[in-house]
């Protein structure tokens, strides 16, 4: 786990992950804790021509707004092999929804893990078109849903980046009573 990063997704080239290893990082990140048992998530694979004709889609919203730098900003979704759109999906109940959103976020991440795992590079995007009513619509979410990010998928063209990491012993206390 200290070894991943994330790709760049304007570097992230074929060949990208098949439908058999789309679909078993999917099941990995499936995995992830999920209060009740709701699944309250789903996805949504971007691959080939039906990614391309989504990408033109969100192309032809930016343009409809007049807006180059949205269309700009669509590279990161053009370029890699693949996309997965992790929508989370809550389930009105006796679970709370804030833990819902959680196992979404949880999910990203884990796709991320499993991508990498499996010898991919991967990257977890959230753009315009994550919160964007047309672009939402688009992809086919329903009133309650919402993108948790889109998770690209390919092999990193060049290898990922370290970032500065924070220091963590700042970021611990110890709670006495």
């Amino acid at each position: 786990m200290a070894r991943r990063r994330s790709a760049s997704a304007l570097t992230l080239a074929g060949p990208g992950p098949d439908e058999a290893e789309v679909r078993a990082i999917i099941g990995l990140a499936a995995r992830v804790p999920d209060h009740g048992k709701l699944a309250p998530w789903r996805f949504v694979v971007l691959a080939g021509a039906a990614k391309a004709a989504f990408a033109a889609r969100l192309e032809a919203i930016a343009q409809a707004r007049d807006d180059a730098l949205l269309a700009a900003k669509l590279g990161k979704l053009k370029t890699p092999p693949v996309g997965i759109a992790v929508i989370s999906s809550p389930r009105i109940g006796k679970i709370p929804e804030w833990e819902q959103v959680l196992s979404a976020g949880a999910v990203c991440t884990t796709l991320l893990q499993a991508a990498t795992a499996k010898g991919f590079g991967a990257n977890w995007i959230t753009d315009w078109y994550s919160y964007d009513a047309e672009a939402m619509a688009a992809l086919g979410l329903v009133e309650g849903e919402r993108i948790a990010g889109f998770v690209f998928l390919g092999h990193a063209a060049e290898p990922p980046l370290e970032r500065e990491r924070p220091d963590v012993d700042r970021l611990i206390s110890r709670w006495t009573p």
